[in-house]
């Protein structure tokens, strides 16, 4: 075992404890490193120095993208790589570039006023949904059935301390009912699951314990997953997708994806195929 792999995130869960588990199966040394440990930016490797690899999992949506630049200026093989950590981070910019390598994405509105907020509804009227620009797991993600209740919600949003936090998306609300989790390691799509919302929550999103099922492979899905590839890079991705009557589109990628739930739908060791794609990344 001559490689060893810094796991670097803000705490040590279920999948960080089956990467370390597999990368020992597999011959490579995964060990957690405390994302608030590193105090990284001297031009050297430094904190670094003792890994041949760093995977980024901080569940942060600031510090994963820093940690993964001063890496990637210190010579150190980085995964994601920090564009595309930035880019899945920030929901605005991840649109925009998904949108310009011409993969289907939700129709959307920046809105960072009540004036931009009031006009996003008369061009994307009710039933809407709006969600932060920055943030995941399903969080303040709100669906407004009608403008009277939009505004009022909005209240909150005006609240909220930090332009960070105000800046938001509002989208049409594409009444499935479901989501796709598309797993990726490397270039490959290792496992695809179908999220449903459960109960009276009618997000569909694994993090908030909805009901999910393996899909078939399907030729169309393989395509977008492909084309979001090609326009991030290589690396470990979660990447959600909507049905809706034109085809499929992509709602969300995340760069450091719980995986749990796909494994328990599929029966795939998703954790066997990040290890298989880390030990290649290392040599």
């Amino acid at each position: 075992m001559d490689r060893t792999v810094a796991i670097i995130a803000d705490r040590i869960g279920w999948e960080e404890r089956r990467l370390i588990e597999t990368g020992t199966r597999l011959g490579i040394r995964m060990v957690w490193v405390n994302d608030e440990s590193l105090c990284l930016g001297a031009p050297e490797r430094a904190a670094l120095e003792p890994y041949d690899a760093v995977m980024v999992r901080s569940r942060s949506y600031t510090r994963g993208g820093l940690i993964a630049t001063l890496a990637e200026a210190a010579k150190i093989p980085t995964l994601n790589s920090a564009a595309a950590i930035h880019a899945c981070e920030n929901k605005l910019s991840l649109r925009t570039l998904l949108r310009a390598a011409g993969v289907p994405v939700p129709d959307f509105r920046l809105v960072l006023s009540r004036r931009d907020f009031e006009k996003a509804l008369t061009e994307l009227p009710p039933p809407v949904v709006l969600k932060p620009v920055f943030g995941g797991m399903g969080k303040r993600v709100t669906l407004l059935r009608d403008a009277d209740t939009a505004q009022s919600v909005y209240d909150y949003v005006e609240d909220l301390g930090h332009g960070f936090e105000q800046a938001s998306l509002v989208e049409p609300y594409l009444n499935s009912g479901s989501s796709i989790r598309c797993f990726v390691a490397g270039a490959d799509l290792v496992a695809t699951a179908e999220f449903r919302s459960a109960g009276t929550d009618w997000r569909s999103n694994a993090a908030l314990g909805n009901q999910h099922r393996v899909l078939e492979h399907d030729p169309e899905v393989q395509k977008i997953v492909a084309s979001v590839v090609d326009a991030l890079g290589e690396g470990v991705y979660g990447i959600d997708l909507f049905a809706t009557p034109d085809g499929y589109v992509v709602n969300e990628v995340n760069h450091a994806p719980a995986f749990k739930a796909v494994e328990t739908a599929t029966g795939v060791d998703v954790a066997e195929a990040v290890g298989r794609y880390v030990r290649e990344v290392v040599g």
